[in-house]
């Protein structure tokens, strides 16, 4: 898969006879399936959609000449994807999960921490997983008094450390 494209939506088996897919979205903005005039499959391929409606959390996709089950029957499990390019703004401020991952963080004083390596969604706030060489790994809350600086570009994240992670990292 070509790291500039981006996963929207799982095709998860057909639906009825017609020839639709049922899609599991795998966005937060599933709305987003009415604007696309193709899908692009992970394995390259490019379907043009004739139809998008939903039905309870699926979206159900009717791609253009293929009309009964048969026809769609190969597409079971392809993942349905868009380029970066084509992402759906987020406020200024907001981030998506894949921008945070990877970054490395640093304390004001400029100490390297660690790496994101994971984000966790507790419905409060999210929390970075900064992964340390040799130590255990960091939780921080994703909150303004504690990350002060996000730089996607850089690939840089800057925190305040707080002084339960300084007890925790000797």
């Amino acid at each position: 898969m070509n790291d500039n494209m981006i996963v929207i939506g799982k095709i998860i088996a057909p639906q009825g006879v017609r020839g639709e897919v049922r899609v599991m979205p795998l966005t937060d903005f599933p709305e987003r399936f009415r604007e696309l005039k193709s899908a692009e499959l992970d394995d390259g391929t490019n379907l043009p959609i004739e139809s998008v409606r939903y039905h309870q959390q699926f979206v159900l996709l009717k791609f253009r000449d293929m009309n009964d089950r048969n026809a769609i029957e190969h597409l079971r499990g392809k993942l349905i994807q868009i380029e970066h390019k084509d992402l759906v703004p987020l406020p200024t401020g907001h981030y998506y999960i894949f921008d945070i991952v990877g970054l490395e963080v640093f304390t004001e004083e400029n100490e390297y921490l660690g790496k994101v390596t994971d984000v966790l969604e507790t419905g409060s706030n999210d929390v970075y997983i900064v992964e340390q060489k040799d130590k255990k790994p960091l939780l921080i809350p994703a909150l303004k008094t504690v990350v002060l600086k996000i730089d996607i570009p850089d690939g840089k994240m800057i925190v305040k450390l707080q002084e339960v992670w300084e007890s925790d990292a000797d």
